[in-house]
């Protein structure tokens, strides 16, 4: 076991380069199931989420190579076994893209039900919905999903709506839809970046997809798809993570190698706050010297406020002049992390799903739990802010979306390490 130990009240100043999107790597990675041939995939964020389809896609007899840190080869040319382990599918909730590859390339598909984090009702009924539209036959038993083309054909093009504009169901029903016969149109699509990027991908594979990034998109099917080269996009969320890093801690920070226009809903944000962000090609410099100001925000699809950066702008908020009112439009249960951030002295009352914020001078250290990847990552952004030693414990939902956040952080003068916490069990069992 490890935990975080942070000491707050330094000012981050220098560089940090993003890694790759985790949400696009999660769901391409899947999306080589359905090439036939090599596909190089480039910048890929070193996290344990990634590990995880890495080991699924392994397990189902696929042949992975490692290049470097960020780049691999995957041949999923031949696949042996039908069935996710259990285990490995039940800890990540991008393991549902493993539904839509299979069921698109093989005809059937075995997963389990997928898990990550509790963020309230997260039901797969609009990724069954579209694939049964596609004329699969599709079953939830015993902890998994059983998917099949029914004798042995291929998937139909068809008209579906989402009654929600879910991430996930648009990106589950594009992979399925990819090879099926004839034309499939998604009504009322999510638009978020990492959903073009898996249309980019499938397309630079010889996939006909038009339309990603809009509300409608087509999907022509074709017969197969070949192998090729294709580089992730920069992590979104990551990007934004650490300008909240800075506008809490203040300082100054360029952060690079991302995509400026991606940017826009939370940069907008920081700026009503008073932090200044200036853009410079594929970069960000983002200063704060002076007081933060209040603000309201509400969580939205793109290209609104994500939700995934809901916590960690309640971190600034909490030390900024004047009450600001936080509402999530997106997720039901984001609001967990609000008992540890009372810890550090944040005044946060939660009703339903709107967090009013009352900023407070400081923030003082306190040991802290992570609940989820981003509250996580916001009780870090919280420790840098405060006033003497915080300690993150429970710091794998934080690695799950994170590649070496102790690292980058350090490397703008945090004074953040990780500390090997002793397992009272084994402690007992040797005294």
């Amino acid at each position: 076991m490890k935990k975080y130990v942070i000491h707050g009240g330094r000012p981050l100043y220098g560089r940090i380069e993003i890694s790759g999107a985790k949400n696009a790597a999660v769901a391409i990675i899947p999306a080589a199931l359905m090439v036939d041939g090599v596909c190089r995939i480039e910048n890929i964020p070193q996290i344990s989420d990634v590990d995880l389809i890495l080991n699924m896609l392994q397990s189902l007899g696929a042949n992975i190579r490692t290049f470097n840190r960020t780049t691999m080869d995957v041949d999923c040319t031949h696949i042996v076994n039908r069935q996710i382990p259990y285990e490995d599918g039940r800890k990540i909730r991008a393991s549902y893209y493993l539904i839509g590859a299979l069921l698109g390339r093989y005809g059937w598909a075995e997963v389990p039900l997928p898990g990550g984090c509790d963020l309230g009702g997260r039901p797969i009924d609009l990724h069954i919905k579209g694939l049964t539209a596609l004329g699969a036959e599709v079953d939830t038993r015993n902890g998994y999903v059983y998917a099949k083309v029914p004798d042995g054909g291929r998937l139909r093009g068809a008209q579906i709506y989402l009654d929600i504009a879910s991430v996930g169901a648009t990106i589950n029903i594009m992979l399925a839809a990819t090879l099926a016969e004839g034309l499939t149109v998604i009504e009322n699509a999510a638009k978020e970046p990492h959903i073009v990027d898996v249309a980019n991908f499938l397309n630079s594979m010889g996939a006909d997809i038009a339309g990603a990034g809009t509300d409608v998109i087509k999907i022509r099917g074709v017969e197969k798809l070949r192998g090729g080269e294709y580089s992730i996009i920069p992590d979104q969320i990551e990007a934004g993570t650490y300008m909240a890093a800075v506008a809490a801690a203040g300082g100054e920070v360029r952060v690079c190698g991302i995509i400026p226009k991606h940017m826009e809903c939370i940069t907008a944000k920081l700026m009503e706050m008073g932090v200044e962000v200036e853009e410079e090609g594929d970069s960000l410099i983002v200063r704060r010297s002076g007081s933060l100001q209040r603000t309201n925000v509400k969580t939205m699809p793109y290209p609104g406020f994500p939700t995934d950066m809901q916590p960690q702008i309640a971190a600034v908020l909490s030390i900024a002049q004047g009450t600001s009112v936080l509402t999530e439009g997106v997720w039901g249960n984001r609001y967990r992390y609000v008992e540890e951030f009372r810890r550090l002295g944040a005044k946060i009352q939660v009703e339903g799903k709107i967090a009013v914020i009352e900023g407070v001078d400081h923030l003082t250290g306190a040991p802290m739990e992570a609940c989820d990847l981003r509250a996580g990552a916001a009780m870090v952004i919280a420790g840098l802010a405060a006033r003497g030693t915080s300690e993150v414990t429970n710091i794998s939902h934080i690695e799950r979306g994170y590649e070496d956040l102790i690292g980058k952080l350090s490397g703008v003068g945090a004074d953040i390490r990780v500390v090997e916490v002793p397992d009272p069990e084994r402690a007992a069992a040797t005294a």
